[in-house]
């Protein structure tokens, strides 16, 4: 499938590089270049072209900056992903464009391969985003107001009856928390807070999608997510592992406290209820699970320590072949009569 890119720079000689760079993509349509020399313009082509998979923007620029396009982007498409591609590369301005919803930044004089490399990445984190919505369609795990409108929308009763079904279902269930967040939304400014923590929640989702989990909900600073099919308990461990390693290569953030994001996650696989659960009254209902697998895994996130992915021993003793894992010790988590037999995913 051809991919659109949208290139956005007042420099007019970016293009001839670009059309000469890119040639044999063009000549073999792997790619489709669209041009636009300032902020507003390339609202106007976006406008023209909504099929468009990427944005390399310049900061720098009249009529509308790329900073103030960042801003717009998100109001447009919030899966539309943009790379800014500048001069200024700066930590205020690269600080500023990742809050405002940058996948990457690239200084110039550009360096084509590394162009490449970035483009690649962001356009397979595209897809990846775009798979997992469709089979989130598709799978009936879209939260959602239902109502008379929206049944009769999506197929009528047929539908209905689906979407109400519940089942005991075997999964995984991982809990991943943005540790000491709390402190820093307390003393930042509220469109920095944000921006942060849409930025860590971004890195997160990537590694739960590349392992063919789902994303159960968001929880202030929290993350839930849901493993099922073949290999369940390892994929989550793999992105586990993988979220914890991307997550400790984010920049740290200056201000008036320094702070460096980390992570501590809770893993637990068993049976568990899987069903639409909400109030009839309100007319929403979320798609979710339940049951004591479910609390056992928030549990285990909150007895976790900066940089800790906590399993059970029952997950130990299925996993314990493929994964280096040191033993805890038993602990008492709350609501539970008998301690837990637990184990930190090491690698």
């Amino acid at each position: 499938m051809m991919v659109k890119i949208l290139v956005v720079d007042d420099e007019t000689d970016l293009e001839v590089l670009i059309k000469q760079k890119f040639r044999k993509q063009i000549r073999n349509n792997e790619y489709e270049f669209v041009f636009a020399y300032n902020g507003r313009e390339a609202l106007e082509k976006l406008g023209q072209e909504p099929d468009t998979d990427l944005v390399l923007s310049d900061i720098n620029m009249p009529e509308m900056d790329g900073l103030t396009l960042l801003s717009r982007l998100q109001e447009l498409n919030p899966l539309l992903k943009s790379i800014i591609v500048s001069a200024y590369g700066d930590m205020d301005n690269i600080r500023t464009a990742m809050n405002r919803g940058a996948f990457d930044f690239i200084t110039k004089p550009i360096n084509f391969e590394d162009l490449i490399i970035t483009m690649e990445k962001t356009l397979k984190h595209v897809r990846q985003i775009r798979d997992t919505l469709r089979a989130v369609k598709e799978n009936n795990i879209l939260r959602m107001y239902v109502d008379e409108n929206v049944l009769n929308f999506m197929g009528g009763r047929e539908y209905e009856s689906q979407i109400t079904a519940s089942e005991h279902i075997e999964a995984t269930v991982m809990f991943i928390d943005v540790c000491g967040f709390t402190s820093i939304s307390e003393q930042a400014p509220p469109e920095v807070v944000v921006g942060m923590l849409n930025t860590y929640f971004d890195t997160i989702v990537k590694e739960i999608i590349a392992q063919e989990g789902y994303v159960d909900k968001f929880i202030g600073d929290a993350v839930m997510a849901v493993f099922r099919g073949d290999y369940h308990l390892d994929r989550a461990i793999d992105a586990a592992l993988a979220i914890r390693q991307q997550v400790n290569q984010l920049p740290e953030i200056d201000g008036d406290s320094h702070y460096r994001p980390k992570v501590s996650i809770g893993i637990k696989s068993g049976e568990m209820v899987s069903g639409n659960i909400g109030s009839a009254s309100l007319k929403r209902l979320d798609y979710t699970v339940i049951g004591d697998t479910v609390n056992v895994a928030a549990r285990l996130q909150g007895a976790a320590e900066e940089n800790q992915i906590l399993i059970a021993g029952s997950c130990y003793q299925q996993v314990k072949e493929s994964f280096k894992c040191r033993e805890i010790g038993e602990l008492a988590l709350k609501n539970k009569a008998e301690k837990l037999s637990v184990y930190e995913v090491l690698e």
